[in-house]
């Protein structure tokens, strides 16, 4: 979906998408008592049950694995799915039409999406039952000749679209879709044309296995239109940009294996996934870019950028040594490892399935190589190695690749790789290397765009954090039990920088209304939203009022008290009287002082 969803209808889908309802869908769930229901985690394998949901909150979260929020994230964690995509499907679920603002537009119609996806859909089986027709007979010659037979072109819901350049809009109009509707979702052209005429047809789908619009094959020598591929324009629903063919069959297993396989056409996103290699997809009438970089990124959930891997199939000719460097210069935008895999023999994956079979389709993943090193060795082979000044030009432009790499481990590897390579001391490459981080500009991050490091996860069975942990639970679960102020509590108060951190988001964010969506939004990192969302699905001990929550703040604050008294004495010990005697003076004064203070909090009702 392009553009912005109204945020009252995001509250709405919140509202009316019962969290228990949604997540029973997939999770046998059963009464765990307080209010709370219990499962086997979806995102883990487990014996004993750890994943909870807290229906009056709207919220899971497993204490196993970690993995939580509200209904919105386990769509999106369960199905692979984007926020808008969850959204949506929820939307759909609970018959509730979306209004939706266009980048820089008008809102769009209400109900206009729901009619152009609706339209799709019933063009795709317009198509795919006209692949049966006699007229289609060159489609699924075309088809066969590739190795695919009727059952396969089900599978993917291959189609025809007849010659006839009125076919599908005269049938869609009898199933009551207006011009507007059919032109809007690009089906038809300006004069009630049908877009796609005598060709063979693939079905562009989003994650949530919705029709977006169309890829389609020439097939005859007077097709009025040259281009050998033609695509859905763009629409409401398809941004070329941002889509990508197979991507309804592979987001399962890409979020799986953390492994994205990019090849070029639709067939060979057949041929992959016929050969076992699930994780195929390919970019749809224009090249791969950021957009789809950013898209596999969220479906493979990796964050460190060491983990899960983005495969490009090549051809070893020149013109695969161009597409791997335009590649690499976007390759920053992955947080997995880049790879190449690299066919000698020049046969994409359909060409290379039929004439050597399945084997040979995952024996070319099996063998991909790093990006980095494929690029390295055509930056070698571009230079004359016989001469000095020849090895010198490849060095530095091959420092220039080293010093980009974002996994800095594999800096000392790579130049080892490449002195052998191009027969130099490994400490000569090493200082152009060197030389050319020095001559990198550095990225400008001013202070208030620093980030902010995200503490460490603190461990809830420590016995020495239960308090901090207890009391943060009332403050999420009942927080009409507390003043305005929170009693008084502060960050300080919390010697684990992550309960600091949740009590920071909690102070910011004043109470009231959907109070829990809002500090999950506030949130100033992943961390800290998951442990807030634990804190609110984690039962309490005993049922929670004001006299209970005074206590834990009480406590709390105590606690704090005698950590700083400790602190105290031990520097008051390694404080020499004769030798500084204003500043014992000083040091015992303050201590006189919390001692007071801790014998006023432990006169507030503690017991």
């Amino acid at each position: 979906m392009a553009g912005r969803i109204n945020d009252e209808d995001i509250a709405a889908v919140r509202e009316r998408s019962r969290i228990d309802d949604v997540v029973g869908s997939y999770v046998a769930l059963r009464n765990a008592g307080g209010g709370s229901l219990k499962g086997l985690c979806p995102f883990h394998d487990e014996k004993t049950p750890s994943f909870t949901v807290t229906p009056a909150r709207g919220f899971f979260y497993c204490f196993g694995c970690g993995e939580g929020g509200d209904v919105i994230t386990f769509l999106q964690k369960q199905q692979n799915l984007s926020f808008t995509e969850a959204v949506q499907v929820l939307a759909d679920r609970s018959g509730i039409v979306l209004r939706v603002e266009d980048d820089g537009g008008p809102t769009q119609a209400p109900g206009m999406r729901r009619r152009v996806m609706e339209a799709n859909e019933a063009a795709q089986a317009f198509f795919a039952a006209q692949l049966e027709s006699a007229e289609a007979v060159e489609a699924r010659r075309f088809l066969h000749g590739r190795g695919f037979d009727r059952e396969i072109s089900l599978r993917f819901g291959i189609g025809y679209a007849p010659r006839h350049g009125g076919a599908l809009r005269q049938t869609l109009r009898a199933q009551g879709f207006s011009d507007e509707v059919l032109q809007t979702a690009g089906l038809t052209r300006q004069g009630g044309r049908d877009f796609f005429v005598g060709r063979v047809l693939w079905p562009i789908r989003d994650s949530a296995q919705a029709v977006l619009g169309f890829g389609a094959r020439r097939l005859y020598d007077d097709d009025r239109m040259p281009a050998k591929y033609l695509n859905t324009p763009e629409t409401p629903v398809y941004k070329k940009s941002q889509v990508l063919y197979g991507l309804d069959l592979a987001r399962r297993e890409i979020g799986r294996k953390a492994q994205a396989v990019i090849v070029e056409g639709y067939t060979d996103v057949m041929a992959a996934h016929l050969a076992g290699v699930e994780t195929a997809v390919a970019s749809c009438g224009t090249a791969f870019g950021d957009d789809h970089a950013r898209l596999l990124q969220r479906l493979m959930g990796t964050h460190d950028g060491l983990h899960g891997e983005v495969i490009f199939t090549f051809d070893g000719d020149k013109a695969g040594q161009a597409a791997a460097l335009k590649v690499f210069k976007g390759d920053q935008n992955f947080i997995a490892q880049t790879y190449v895999a690299v066919e000698p023999s020049g046969l994409d994956p359909c060409d290379l399935r039929l004439q050597h079979g399945d084997a040979a389709v995952r024996e070319l993943v099996a063998r991909r190589i790093p990006l980095y090193r494929f690029v390295m060795a055509n930056i070698a082979k571009s230079y004359d190695l016989d001469r000095a000044d020849g090895r010198l030009g490849a060095a530095r432009e091959g420092a220039e690749l080293l010093s980009s790499i974002r996994d800095q481990s594999l800096v000392s590897q790579y130049l080892r790789e490449l002195s052998a390579v191009l027969g130099m001391d490994v400490d000569e490459v090493r200082r152009e290397a060197s030389r050319a981080r020095h001559r990198s500009p550095e990225p400008d991050h001013g202070a208030d765009d620093a980030p902010r490091p995200d503490p460490a996860w603190p461990n809830p069975n420590d016995p020495g954090l239960r308090l901090e942990r207890d009391t943060l639970k009332l403050m999420l679960q009942c927080p009409m039990t507390f003043d305005e102020a929170w009693n008084a509590v502060e960050a300080e108060d919390f010697s684990h920088p992550a309960y600091a951190a949740v009590f920071r988001l909690i102070a910011e964010v004043p109470w009231g209304e959907a109070w829990t969506d809002r500090l999950r939004a506030a949130a100033p990192s992943d961390l800290v939203r998951q442990l807030m969302v634990a804190l609110v699905v984690e039962p309490l001990l005993r049922e929670a009022d004001e006299t209970y929550a005074l206590q834990h703040s009480s406590r709390l604050k105590l606690a704090r008290v005698t950590r700083q008294i400790a602190d105290l004495k031990s520097r008051l010990q390694r404080t020499d009287p004769v030798k500084d005697p204003s500043g014992h003076r000083a040091q015992f004064a303050q201590l006189t002082e919390l001692e007071m203070r801790r014998k006023q909090l432990l006169s507030v009702g503690l017991s």
